[in-house]
């Protein structure tokens, strides 16, 4: 059952809204910096050992059961970008309803009573995972997945890439995912273990070039992508 609910939950077909999401490439193609299938690679690794680990911790934690209060601060404190906080609540709204239609239960119902603006998306990721039977490395295997599957999908509406080549991206990308999932969970699991550092040692990795272009593609009168 928690292997088949792992698999709904990283579904891209699962309707959280990701697909209107391009994680930062839409900036980078403009920018120059994405151009290719080998451009698409260095910055989905980018983004996963950075933006995406730290995503990850906190999905993890919550799938943990870490107050969700304290869970949202941190992530606020890991997430400088206006933009970028906005558009986390707003996946985290969508997130929330269609896992409540999933997986109705008392985590999801407490979460949103709590944060009733929304929590952040890996917040309620992490909660949903919880709901339906799932440990802390899957929590983080989703929002592993999820961090260089939506730049990937993203980059083949862009740039036309080969879907074939985009494909072959996020499969050189695996070994890559299981290590950050992997690390994720384990800093989760001694955040929550830890009385005195509390949330204060989940993953903080950062992407300052993913900030600053999330603020500029924000102003965009015409974009394709939300974010």
């Amino acid at each position: 059952m928690t292997r088949s609910a792992l698999l709904v939950l990283a579904d891209g077909r699962f309707p959280a809204g990701g697909h209107a999401h391009s994680g930062g490439a839409e900036a980078a193609v403009k920018a120059g910096r994405l151009k290719d299938a080998a451009d698409l690679e260095a910055f989905c690794r980018g983004r996963l050992h950075t933006t995406g680990l730290t995503s990850a911790g906190l999905a993890a934690a919550a799938a943990l059961g870490a107050d969700a209060h304290a869970l949202d601060a941190a992530a606020d404190a890991r997430t400088p970008s206006p933009a970028l906080r906005a558009t986390a609540r707003r996946l985290g709204r969508q997130l929330m309803r269609a896992a409540r239609a999933a997986w109705p239960g008392p985590e999801l119902d407490r979460l949103a009573a709590a944060l009733p603006r929304g929590a952040h998306q890996p917040v309620v990721l992490g909660t949903a995972a919880r709901s339906a039977g799932l440990g802390p490395e899957d929590a983080a295997h989703c929002v592993a997945y999820e961090t260089v599957g939506g730049p990937a999908t993203a980059a083949v509406r862009l740039l036309g890439l080969d879907p074939f080549q985009a494909t072959a991206v996020l499969a050189r990308l695996a070994p890559a995912m299981d290590e950050v999932a992997a690390e994720a969970a384990e800093r989760a699991a001694e955040a929550l273990a830890d009385a005195s550092g509390g949330l204060d040692a989940l993953p903080a990795a950062s992407a300052p070039l993913l900030d600053l272009t999330a603020e500029q593609h924000a102003a965009w009168p015409v974009r394709l992508f939300a974010s």
